[in-house]
Formats: structure tokens, sequence, C-alpha cells
């Protein structure tokens, strides 16, 4: 079995979000890829602008389904906020993929975008820039918002991990739902304080099963034990 792992918004460097939860799946011999997110900057040529017109959601969608089709071996896709967006795409029909763990993400149906799971305007801890055609987090909400059950090295550390993301994977519609014929199960995080847990319990409805853990929006880095777990026993 493999893992792949498709990381949230406005981050980068999406196999730091991981290492801790990939680091204890490695000392039981599972393998585990976090790949990039042009939509973030990832991958991109030197130069390319992110930007609304830049790289979006369908380059994620063909970044993540490159890694899911490089070979056959079981695998378990799993998808942090965001995530879940291109996830719903970027697995439909690869037929490696046995399970998709969904953490405090979404389920999309075709035809639905990032923007139909918000609210009416801008959530409070995003700074949206229309003129460059960006959003990312406020660098001053990102603690107690998203990190507060995490220690202060990985919140330190996380503070310079944050990336301007391209305001066009609110709005693009996705064009496949993977969990329709895919196994999944939704991670409740229930101290989340940027989705919380009443909204992920509606997500989480469409979801196969349903597993909650005390935690904030980043388990795989404040309980990792706890999600090697739950990784394994899928």
């Amino acid at each position: 079995m493999r893992v792949v792992f498709v990381h949230g918004a406005c981050v980068r460097d999406g196999a730091w979000w991981w290492h801790r939860t990939a680091e204890l799946l490695a000392e039981r011999g599972v393998a585990s890829v976090a790949p990039g997110l042009p939509s973030c900057g990832e991958g991109t040529a030197p130069g390319v602008a992110v930007d609304a017109a830049g790289p979006g959601p369908a380059e994620d969608v063909a970044a993540v389904r490159r890694v899911l089709t490089d070979g056959d071996e079981p695998t378990v896709v799993v998808a942090h906020s965001y995530g879940g967006i291109v996830t719903a795409e970027a697995a439909a029909g690869v037929e490696a993929v046995r399970h998709l763990l969904l953490v405090s993400s979404y389920l999309p149906e075709p035809g639905e975008s990032l923007s139909t799971f918000g609210g009416e305007g801008p959530a409070p801890f995003l700074d949206v820039d229309p003129r460059a055609g960006t959003f990312t987090v406020r660098p001053e909400a990102l603690p107690d918002t998203f990190l507060q059950d995490c220690d202060a090295r990985i919140r330190r550390e996380a503070a310079t991990r944050t990336a301007a993301q391209s305001l066009s994977v609110l709005t693009h519609p996705v064009q496949a739902a993977a969990w329709h014929d895919i196994p999944s199960t939704y991670l409740v995080c229930a101290d989340d304080r940027g989705t919380p847990a009443s909204r992920q319990h509606a997500y989480a409805a469409r979801a196969t099963h349903t597993t909650t853990l005390p935690t904030g929006h980043h388990p795989f880095l404040s309980r990792p034990a706890a999600v090697r777990d739950l990784i394994l026993a899928l």
C-alpha cells in the first residue's frame, strides 16, 4: 500500500505539512508522497505568476492525477481541506485508489466548487487581493485558527510555509466525484476553529464512514500517531 497526501489551500512545501505522519508510516513500511499544487506556486516554471489567470484547479488536478496513475500499487488518498476538491476529480476512475480519507474537507458533486461550501463573504482569517487575483491566510490568524493544538516549533515552521493561491480555485467547478465510486472516510476535527465541526459533520454525510478526533485543523501535525493508525486501519 502507498499513501498520497493532498494538502489544503494557501500553503506550500506540501510534504512538510504531512511529514510527522509520513515518518510514522515509513516506520511501518508504508511509503507516501505529497504532490505539489501549482495553484499555490508549487511545481511551476520560474517566473510563472500565481494569479487568477495562472495555474489553477485544472493544474492541481493534473498534478495529483499524474501521481495517482504512476503505477498500480493499492493507494489511499488522504486529502485535507481544499485537497478534497482536487481529489474528487483527480482520483476519479483511477483503479489503484482503494480509499479516500477526507480530513476536515469536502466531497463535492460535479458542478460544485470550493465556494459552494463557504459563506457569502471571505472568512475573517483570509486576506483576499482581488487585484493580484490571489488569497492567503492572514499571518496573525494562522496560529490560533489552524494550529492551536500544535507545539511551538510546528507553529513557527508553518508560518514560513504559507502561500498566496489563485482565486480561481474558489469558483472552478469539479468535473467528477471520485467518492461516488471509491469508499471514503471523513475525519471530523472536533476542535477545528477554521472549519467548525458542525459544518464538517454536514460534509461528512456524503462519505461512506465518519470518525472523529479531538484536534484542530491539522491533526496530521498535532496527533500524527492517531492519523497514522487511522490510515493503517483502512
